[in-house]
């Protein structure tokens, strides 16, 4: 084990910022990341169908498209879903008047299906994104500039740093 590893470990003041962070996320957790969540749902959606939009929104490439399997090979490092689940949410999302998602044959493999955005479904995410930037807005404004960039940064960080395990406890 490193250095770094073992002190991180052992040291006290790490310890006790866990105790403290510990302490911080549910409230963090339900009060921020909910209305996030709820802006982000626009009391329309579902959890898991607000997730697949992001998911195809962050990671589909210029394309907004993306295979099936691989929406939920990343869901399901949230959630714990099954694949006819995962199938059921996307279908959801591509069957009403004005379809967010439509389902087509993968040119690469006629087994697996692509999943893409459609106009309304960009129109959609658009409205999420605007909807959680209000929400956030609203809960930074009585912060610094500097607490502002502090609390990016470090949020920034533990997201790498959580990124790293999850990667690690994979085995990648």
């Amino acid at each position: 084990m490193s250095t770094r590893m073992s002190k991180k470990r052992t040291d006290p003041d790490r310890k006790k910022a866990a105790s403290e962070y510990l302490e911080l996320f549910y409230p963090f957790h339900y009060q921020v990341g909910f209305a996030v969540e709820n802006a982000l749902r626009g009391g329309v959606l579902t959890q898991h169908q607000t997730v697949i939009l992001w998911i195809i929104h962050s990671e589909g490439g210029a394309a907004r498209s993306m295979r099936r399997k691989d929406i939920e090979a990343r869901i399901t490092r949230w959630f714990d879903m099954t694949s006819s689940a995962v199938s059921k949410a996307i279908r959801s999302l591509s069957k009403d008047a004005k379809p967010l998602l439509t389902i087509t044959e993968d040119p690469r493999s006629g087994r697996e299906k692509l999943v893409s955005l459609t106009k309304h479904g960009e129109a959609f995410i658009d409205g999420m994104i605007a909807r959680s930037e209000t929400v956030i807005f609203n809960i930074i404004s009585g912060l610094t500039t500097e607490e502002i960039q502090s609390g990016l940064r470090m949020l920034a960080r533990i997201s790498e740093e959580s990124l790293a395990l999850t990667e690690k406890d994979a085995g990648h």
